[in-house]
């Protein structure tokens, strides 16, 4: 086990010189489609509404989304002697995303793996997020060169994995976990996306996929579940619009407080 840390260790890299960032946690899923996205952004939102210096970067390089969500898909990073400069959102959340350096939003990003892995590394080496108490790494679905190129590179105070309530569920959070545990990532605990639906009429609440399963397999994994997340139309009617940050419900309290 010694020899495992010490290997860890050697590919740690350090974030620019001029930055000061408290706590950075990654949110992850075994799986595409089920909303890490929306996740990482309604956290960094309400931190930030907290009073708290958020920061996101953006780790998936051939989907990204948060620069629409955040509605800032038109900046551009700025570059510097010293580095890369984010641009903020109208709240103040600095954001990097490679989508921020293509010259057309819709351009592909056709890379291999380790292009890919290095410029996820390149945004935390060498952009200037200054000081923020709080950096979410937006990550891309599965297991791939990316995650084990931020849990190698990037010391991260912990994961955050995010799934839904399908029959699946048990399968793609073990993925997620077993990995964590293999790269001795601390894992802060399991969010439940797309968990259920308020019918707008009666007001009854309705599980969409079928009763949960994931509290059980958190409670199995001896792992904290830190709550669920709702379908709910105003949510993705402001992620449309580019307006991600006046979400203003409680939704993710439980997550917030163990962060």
């Amino acid at each position: 086990m010694a020899e495992k840390e010490h290997k860890l260790a050697d590919f740690r890299v350090e974030t620019n010189d001029l930055n000061d960032i408290k706590k950075v946690y990654a949110v992850l899923s075994g799986k595409g489609g089920v909303g890490k996205s929306l996740v990482t952004s309604l956290l960094a939102v309400m931190m930030n509404k907290k009073g708290h210096k958020v920061g996101v970067l953006d780790a998936d390089i051939t989907g990204p989304s948060i620069p629409k969500m955040f509605g800032i898909e038109d900046s551009k990073v700025e570059t510097t002697e010293l580095g890369l400069l984010p641009p903020s959102t109208a709240s103040g959340i600095k954001l990097i995303s490679i989508n921020l350096l293509l010259e057309k939003h819709d351009a592909p990003v056709i890379w291999r793996g380790p292009l890919i892995s290095g410029v996820v590394k390149q945004f935390w080496t060498d952009v200037i997020w200054d000081e923020l108490d709080y950096l979410f790494l937006d990550m891309p679905p599965g297991t791939g060169d990316v995650p084990l190129t931020v849990f190698q590179s990037i010391p991260l105070d912990g994961i955050i994995i995010v799934t839904s309530p399908q029959d699946l569920v048990s399968l793609i959070v073990k993925k997620a976990y077993n990995m964590a545990k293999e790269m001795q990532i601390p894992i802060t605990g399991i969010i439940e996306n797309m968990s259920y639906i308020d019918c707008p009429d009666c007001g009854k609440r309705i599980n969409v996929f079928g009763e949960s399963k994931t509290e059980a397999v958190a409670n199995e994994l001896s792992i904290p579940f830190l709550g669920r997340l709702p379908l709910d139309p105003d949510v993705a009617k402001l992620c449309d619009q580019g307006a991600v940050e006046n979400f203003n419900k409680n939704y993710l309290d439980q997550c917030l407080a163990k962060l």
